[in-house]
């Protein structure tokens, strides 16, 4: 117990109740407005049971208890919890105390005690139920996320794998009709774990680590999604706007893709149900984004996921989740490369190269060539990931429709070009990248990014000539007298250079420039992929003196 918990001796009385002391004074608040709030855990308690797991629900119902004190901007102080059973199974009773316990200190809060009572019949022997009380306080005058959100306010998410209360009442009926049980192999790619074990992980509690940043006057408003995305989001909305998210821009955990699958959902009923990998909303200051974002995301995941927008007119939710079809449909990537290798690669082969492509929507034909050449029978490359600096383009739901990860990186949210550049680099790490593709992406890298990322970034140039930092590289062959056009594939350097080529694809003479440009465009569909392989197969890299080699 917290060193500012005083327990009454025994904590008992005739009727069953208990009685505990809390000193306030001593927890350093001046001028204390008191936060309360209590939750019960509902059907997913009902699915513990049936797993005879119950080692998570203390952190579950702790969680959604202090996250909504989280959303008034409130430290959790103290917590009580109420067990009702049919008969007192005390391995479980302990299993769940422990939790609760545990839970308790991770939030910083005193668990005071609890109150376990044996219902008589008719209640079934085994079923239980239990509810908890938390109790926060908040500085009077303090600043905390209660302000009015805007036109043009960024929408941050906190990612959260856990699945809570009320969706489990569809969860049960999807089981009840899936051939998959709670002691069946998780779908996917998740090892060893059993479905029962993926659906009863925990929530994520965010105290007290996000408070900071939450008391900062930088957030005007949180929200947990615990009762469903929409439903989180529309906490922290006034009826004069809306918002508008994109599932491509966050990591949904396979758990919901299966759902979505095995119970037959629209991608509303998966947005209004679940909160699809999303444990909680921030509203923030579109100016401030990049700030708030970048603090919360060395304690936890974090994506930019959308915005406010002005209201919407039509009948119906006035929050509209782009993408959430397509990204619900990616299997695991994991799953993708096992049943790919056990169809196309009967012998041990050596590790595939981890590729990543970076668009802007000028590059709709290039992203599907580079993915069809990864998938052939002895590639050397694995495309893991395609990130856009610009949201809703259809690389985006290309790449989700076959199954790659997306990340969207707006370019417009940063102050600077290295900070934008932070961040990407920090995506690639994260998805363990080792070679980078460019493929219609208009942005500049800066070069610190191109130092660290030197000989592992590839583009193709509509030239065969050094690639042109200015000017119009389809007109400049025509009037410099050459009578040569074509496309040179090249690793990206800080100053271009024609020695860093790899493959180029010349074009005959003849053409003006618009024939030219959309030829040029077929001639990257047939020199990107064979370079891409070449580099990943290791037959041609960049010396140290920034020319490329080959081996013999």
């Amino acid at each position: 117990q917290s060193p500012l918990c005083l327990c009454s001796a025994g904590g008992r009385s005739e009727g069953g109740g208990f009685a505990a002391f809390f000193d306030l004074k001593a927890s350093g608040y001046d001028d204390p407005i008191l936060v309360c709030q209590t939750k019960g855990l509902g059907p997913k308690l009902q699915v513990a049971q049936v797993c005879k797991r119950h080692d998570t629900i203390g952190q579950d119902l702790v969680a959604l208890c202090v996250n909504d004190l989280l959303a008034q901007g409130a430290e959790p102080l103290f917590f009580l919890s109420h067990l009702a059973c049919g008969k007192l199974d005390a391995e479980v009773m302990e299993t769940i105390k422990e939790g609760i316990a545990e839970a308790c200190r991770s939030a910083g809060c005193a668990f005071l005690g609890e109150e376990v009572t044996e219902v008589a019949a008719p209640c079934p022997s085994g079923l239980c139920d239990v509810a908890g009380f938390a109790v926060g306080a908040v500085q009077r005058g303090q600043p905390g996320p209660q302000q009015r959100a805007q036109e043009g306010d960024a929408l941050l998410g906190l990612g959260s794998p856990g699945i809570h209360g009320r969706s489990f009442g569809v969860v049960r009926r999807i089981l009840l009709t899936s051939s998959l049980h709670c002691s069946s192999p998780a779908p996917g790619s998740c090892g060893d774990a059993t479905l029962g074990d993926v659906l009863l992980t925990p929530g994520k509690m965010f105290s007290p680590a996000l408070l900071p940043v939450l008391r900062s006057g930088h957030v005007k408003g949180f929200a947990p999604t615990a009762e469903g995305l929409l439903g989180g989001i529309s906490r922290v909305l006034p009826e004069h706007v809306s918002a508008v998210l994109d599932a491509l821009s966050w990591k949904i955990p396979e758990i919901f893709c299966w759902l979505y699958k095995e119970g037959n959902l629209s991608a509303e009923e998966m947005a209004e149900t679940f909160p699809c990998g999303i444990g909680a909303v921030l509203v923030v200051q579109k100016e401030l984004a990049q700030h708030v974002l970048q603090d919360i995301q060395r304690q936890q995941e974090a994506w930019l996921i959308g915005k406010v927008v002005a209201p919407c007119h039509t009948a119906g939710s006035h929050i509209e989740v782009e993408n959430l079809a397509e990204a619900l449909q990616l299997s695991s990537p994991q799953q993708l490369l096992k049943e790919s290798t056990a169809e196309t690669q009967p012998q041990p082969r050596k590790r595939k190269v981890k590729v990543a492509v970076l668009v802007s929507g000028a590059g709709e034909l290039a992203l599907p060539a580079l993915m069809g050449s990864v998938r052939e029978p002895g590639s050397c490359a694995q495309l893991v990931l395609v990130i856009s600096n610009r949201p809703g383009v259809e690389e985006l739901r290309s790449a989700a429709r076959a199954g790659i990860p997306t990340r969207v990186i707006d370019h417009k949210l940063y102050g600077s070009r290295s900070e934008f550049d932070s961040t990407l680099d920090r995506v690639l790490e994260e998805f363990s990248v080792e070679l980078i593709c460019l493929s219609g992406f208009m942005r500049v890298l800066s070069s610190p990014f191109l130092r660290k990322w030197k000989g592992k970034i590839l583009n193709a140039s509509p030239s065969l000539f050094p690639p042109i930092k200015d000017g119009n590289a389809h007109q400049e062959p025509l009037e410099s007298g050459f009578e040569v056009a074509g496309c040179t594939v090249h690793f990206v350097l800080e100053e271009p250079s024609a020695g860093a080529a790899i493959r180029r694809e010349p074009l005959p003479p003849g053409d003006a420039e618009a024939a030219l440009e959309e030829r040029l465009r077929e001639a990257e569909l047939r020199a990107f992929p064979p370079a891409l392989q070449l580099v990943a197969s290791g037959a041609v890299w960049l010396g140290a003196h920034g020319r490329t080699c080959w081996r013999r």
